[in-house]
């Protein structure tokens, strides 16, 4: 459910003439000066752990027969290397060779700003701009005599990259490196997990003193920007803060349809933040008012189905398994089946982690095993066309033991944060 991004709709939601969110924003400012910054103890990603991940990469390159994998600027160049840098027609890239130190790859007039954030022992080569970018590539890979094994391209590597690195060096074999690096990326480390902890209290600190001040009148729009504002008193760095109102809360990710909060209405928020990169996904759905009996049946059975994905979810059992158990569960209250409405139309849960949305999925005919550092989002949401949607969302990581909840869910329609 990814087609339409949660933050482009709020985009346009926040420009419909209708809202004044800046009125409500100057409305709750003395409230959200009292809001205490709870990032002050998080922990980066330290030299040790980033000497880790290379180890660990260079060892699945060398299972592969890889010679080295090739990054581009986005979250794996942060995994591996601290760089955050964004996307351009000018390619910063990093390549991992299957021994020795990686090698930067960067515009001549970035290089400062690169070295500025390289968190790691690597060489920095530079091109001009009347330079071609897969020339120096090919240079570095010749020059560690790499040229003759296969190259790997990390999978959000963009076409004319490994199109060009492809011209530059003929010959070369372009595999895929997703054997490598999702290898590297699906479990999480201790260091990993806190983060994503502390950006998931970030979030539901930020619920617990949204909820109460959520009123009849509001928008999505208003009600997502004092969501935006508490998240970022509180020490996070705002990732999307979608919410949906009564008829637009049974689309997943959104309407364009401006909504007013009114008695009786379902009002349904999908929030998430990042710490030092790290990310939080938390979904809360409520009545504004009293609950119908509908209402309160179908939020009781989303929040049967999280609870029986939770139960679901051990070591070794088949990512897949998790959908399938609470497929099941919806299909004999009546929902469905599969993934048509009225029901639950997309997927169980996602991986989490750098990105909000990463591999693996809990989707149906997902084999991958859960295994400990594995950590997903849990989020069997049913929605009803015309009438209303309910989505509870807690994330959880694996343990030896079993999953264990970065949020506890909530314990009623009434009680929601």
């Amino acid at each position: 459910m990814q087609a339409v991004s949660r933050r482009s709709l709020l985009v346009a939601a926040a420009a419909t003439p209708l809202l004044s969110v800046a009125g409500v924003l100057r409305a709750a400012e003395r409230d959200l000066s009292a809001l205490k910054d709870l990032t002050g103890d998080a922990r980066p990603i330290d030299a040790a752990e980033r000497a880790r991940r290379l180890a660990a990469v260079q060892a699945l390159m060398r299972a592969q027969g890889i010679g080295a994998t090739v990054v581009e600027s986005g979250t794996s160049l942060a995994y591996f290397t601290g760089i955050r840098w964004g996307r351009s027609e000018r390619p910063t890239l990093a390549i991992l060779p299957v021994e020795g130190e990686p090698c930067i790859v960067t515009p001549f007039f970035e290089e400062p700003s690169i070295r500025q954030m390289l968190a790691v022992p690597a060489e920095v080569r530079v091109w001009q701009e009347d330079e071609n970018p897969f020339s120096t590539v090919a240079g570095v890979l010749r020059d560690r005599r790499l040229q003759g094994r296969p190259v790997a391209m990390e999978e959000t590597v963009r076409f004319f990259i490994s199109d060009g690195i492809a011209r530059a060096l003929p010959g070369a074999r372009i595999v895929s490196a997703n054997p490598v690096v999702r290898a590297c990326r699906m479990v999480k480390s201790p260091a990993e997990i806190a983060l994503m902890q502390v950006a998931t209290d970030v979030t539901v600190a930020a619920y617990r003193w949204l909820h109460p001040r959520v009123e009849a009148g509001m928008t999505g729009a208003q009600i997502g920007a004092l969501m935006t504002a508490a998240t970022r008193a509180l020490g996070g760095e705002p990732e999307f803060a979608l919410a949906l109102i009564g008829p637009a809360a049974a689309l997943p990710h959104g309407s364009r349809e401006v909504i007013r909060v009114a008695a009786g209405q379902v009002v349904l928020m999908d929030c998430g933040c990042t710490v030092q990169g790290y990310q939080s996904d938390v979904s809360r759905s409520w009545v504004h008012g009293a609950a119908n009996a509908e209402q309160r049946r179908v939020w009781d059975l989303v929040a049967q189905g999280q609870q029986l994905a939770f139960r679901t979810a051990r070591i070794g059992t088949p990512a897949g398994a998790i959908d399938d158990a609470v497929r099941r569960l919806y299909e004999a209250r009546g929902f469905g089946p599969g993934y048509r409405l009225p029901g639950l139309s997309h997927r169980t849960g996602h991986g989490i982690g750098l990105d909000g949305h990463e591999p693996v999925n809990l989707v149906h005919g997902e084999a991958t095993p859960l295994a400990p550092g594995m950590c997903f989002s849990n989020e069997p949401g049913l929605y009803l066309p015309g009438k209303f949607g309910i989505r509870l969302e807690d994330c959880f990581h694996m343990t030896p033991a079993g999953p264990r909840w970065f949020s506890t869910p909530p314990v009623s329609i009434e009680r929601p944060v």
